[in-house]
């Protein structure tokens, strides 16, 4: 590592260094589809805003692995890769479902948006959102996945309410949740049913009449169930 804070390490090739900015670009892209989906929810364009969702989804289910073995931080010492990914995060995976959920009717009344949002911004605040074993500490703010759902499921806004106001409570709760791409055993076959999962929940998202009539969104909540399961399994509550 360099003494220089700013530079990239001494000895590290061109080719390295603009593979890294690229992992950035990458990351960085997601705030971009975040802002799309926001224009297709205000549009009331809800299969385009679900799908674009599940882009910021697909991409932030890879940008860490790339990080990782590009070394972003020797690369490009000068940019914080995991405060990017927060604050891009804070927007897909906090403000964009909520906002979905307000204006796909799955909630009471405007206010409940303050619910997710602010969970989402305790989970992305917290120090030790993470533990040592590498678990998520509290619900770890999946309210893309939970906006969905609610919307391909016809939840009412009853209903709707209640379930975001139980994970809500949930993200404060010592509960640990699986991390898929640090699982140790498993995360091979983790990551392959989640390529599937959101392929076959991309088909149910842009034509949601007929993935209504086959059940898809019901049989892809196999993998978020089993998901919750095996955090619950394997996690437990945490201990510190």
């Amino acid at each position: 590592m360099s003494d220089l804070p700013h530079s990239a390490s001494p000895g590290l090739s061109g080719r390295r260094v603009l593979l890294a900015w690229g992992v950035h670009l990458l990351t960085a892209s997601g705030a971009v589809v975040g802002a799309v989906a926001l224009a297709a929810t205000a549009a009331g364009a809800f299969s385009a805003a679900a799908l674009w969702m599940l882009v910021a989804l697909a991409i932030d289910s890879v940008d860490g692995s790339l990080a990782r073995a590009v070394r972003v931080k020797e690369a490009v010492p000068r940019i914080d890769g995991r405060r990017l990914d927060d604050v891009v995060d804070f927007l897909n995976y906090g403000i964009v479902p909520a906002v979905f959920m307000l204006a796909a009717g799955n909630l009471l009344a405007p206010g409940w948006i303050a619910a997710p949002i602010l969970a989402s911004a305790y989970q992305f605040s917290q120090v030790e959102a993470k533990t040592e074993d590498d678990f998520f500490l509290g619900f770890p703010s999946y309210w893309n996945v939970v906006a969905i759902y609610l919307w391909l499921l016809g939840i009412g806004p009853a209903l709707g309410t209640a379930i975001v106001c139980l994970f809500s409570v949930l993200a404060f709760v010592p509960l640990k949740y699986l991390y898929p791409s640090h699982m140790g055993v498993g995360r091979r076959g983790m990551a392959a049913a989640s390529v599937i999962w959101i392929i076959a929940l991309a088909v149910a998202c842009a034509w949601p009449e007929p993935a209504a009539r086959w059940r898809l969104p019901e049989i892809t909540l196999a993998l978020p169930a089993g998901y919750l399961a095996a955090s619950f399994w394997l996690g437990g509550i945490h201990r510190a």
